[in-house]
């Protein structure tokens, strides 16, 4: 079993869970369902996949939850373009 508090890209990930709370915040309150909640979600899953997949035995199950860990960075960039589309220039 891995310990995932050793992994780099764990580590890592802990800033960009912080900074997309702080985007997420300086939404409008109107967005606190829709993209917020998504935003805030998607960030948290990162880290939260990859410590999931550090329980695992097989080598396969661990490359599976980074993998949907990876879905979840994806997610979060798409959020932060179309966040960037609704902003008024």
């Amino acid at each position: 079993m891995r310990n995932f508090r050793n992994l780099e890209v764990w580590q890592d990930v802990r800033s960009l869970v912080q900074e997309a709370y702080q985007l997420s915040g300086s939404l409008p309150t109107s967005e606190k369902f829709g993209m917020v909640s998504q935003i805030n979600r998607c960030a948290i899953s990162i880290p939260a996949n990859i410590t999931e997949g550090c329980s695992k035995y097989s080598q396969k199950d661990f490359v599976r939850f980074l993998q949907i860990s990876l879905g979840s960075c994806y997610e979060l960039e798409s959020h932060i373009i179309l966040y960037a589309d609704l902003e008024p220039v």
